[in-house]
């Protein structure tokens, strides 16, 4: 994984590569952040269903100024509910999860 964060590193000339490392192996984004620095994006999944840390993905994946990072949940949200409440299920997840990523940036 650090392989290819130096590549991505390497290629970025024009700031235009991203990362995506999940968020259920906190260790490694805080590897891949170090190489990266502050400057590429990291798309990082597994959060909500998966059982990604919220704490841990903003401490280790975001840069100085705990940014450039996009936190995904897709069924954390999606199935938040399986019956007629669904869309109301699916809003309060998602802002749940904005809260709790807000929380610790």
């Amino acid at each position: 994984m650090k392989i290819v964060a130096e590549k991505i590193k390497e290629w970025n000339t024009f700031g235009n590569c991203g990362a995506v490392v999940g968020a259920t192996y906190p260790l490694e984004l805080k590897t891949i952040r170090k190489v990266l620095g502050d400057n590429v994006p990291i798309l990082i999944p597994g959060i909500g269903a998966q059982g990604g840390d919220v704490e841990k993905t903003i401490k280790f994946g975001t840069n100085k100024e705990k940014e450039n990072a996009i936190i995904n949940s897709s069924r954390g949200i999606i199935y938040a509910s399986n019956n007629k409440d669904f869309l109301e299920a699916s809003k309060n997840a998602a802002i749940l999860l904005k809260d709790k990523i807000n929380k610790y940036r």
